[in-house]
């Protein structure tokens, strides 16, 4: 078991000081290398859950075990570590600096990590050509579509070759067509390396592809 996620809460205090419960001992499972797709309400607490799981953000009381070892009980600087080596980030709205070309974005996370220059743009360079971006490599975000963007932030997250995949509404910003184009380079992905993927999706389509499907739902994930 890859990912084990037990007894998580999770509550926020709104504008008036009241606390909302968004998330009531939630479980979750998922084995090393498979997808699953997360669909619910909006306000149900995905994005929430997710960023727990990519320690972006802290629960109140309970268990994430990653091969065995606790996220919960990590420091802030043990997570911080931890985030960057092992687990990828795409967003649904690609959350690329406008000021870098593709490659120069897709580098990034290689540089931080304390690879040399070099092996950062090798690295770069495969990845984006593994995503069908090669000719585009010097390109400006705002000289990509939708689309290029999406498959540069996908480049981005595997740089530091992840185990954990993590795909907040990866497709919400795109036309249904480039949207499926996506979600099949995810998947294909997913498979040819090996990287777990946890996906939130509204798209039920698309949710139907990945191993399994769960549904955020009063605090609780239950699998469909």
């Amino acid at each position: 078991m890859q990912i084990e996620v037990s007894g998580l809460h999770k509550s926020f205090l709104d504008g008036e000081g009241h606390q909302l419960h968004i998330l009531k001992g939630l479980n979750f499972k998922l084995e090393a290398g498979a997808s699953a797709s997360i669909v619910g309400a909006s306000g149900t607490g995905k994005s929430t859950f997710l960023h727990i799981l990519g320690t972006l953000d802290e629960g109140d009381s309970g268990r994430i075990c990653f091969e065995n070892t606790d996220l919960m009980q990590m420091k802030r600087e043990e997570s911080s570590a931890f985030r960057n080596k092992t687990i990828g980030f795409i967003f649904q709205f690609h959350q690329l600096l406008q000021d870098f070309n593709a490659l120069e974005n897709v580098m990034i996370p290689a540089l931080i990590l304390g690879n040399s220059r070099t092996t950062a743009m090798e690295r770069s360079k495969m990845l984006l050509d593994q995503v069908g971006l090669f000719d585009r490599m010097h390109h400006k975000p705002s000289q990509l579509s939708g689309g290029e963007q999406q498959r540069v932030a996908i480049a981005r997250a595997l740089t530091n070759s992840p185990k954990l995949l993590l795909a907040d509404e990866p497709t919400g910003n795109l036309d249904e067509e480039t949207g499926r184009q996506v979600m099949e380079l995810l998947l294909k992905l997913n498979q040819e390396n090996r990287t777990t993927l946890v996906m939130i999706t509204h798209n039920q389509k698309l949710a139907m592809e990945t191993n399994s499907k769960f549904r955020l739902e009063n605090g609780l994930l239950n699998q469909e």
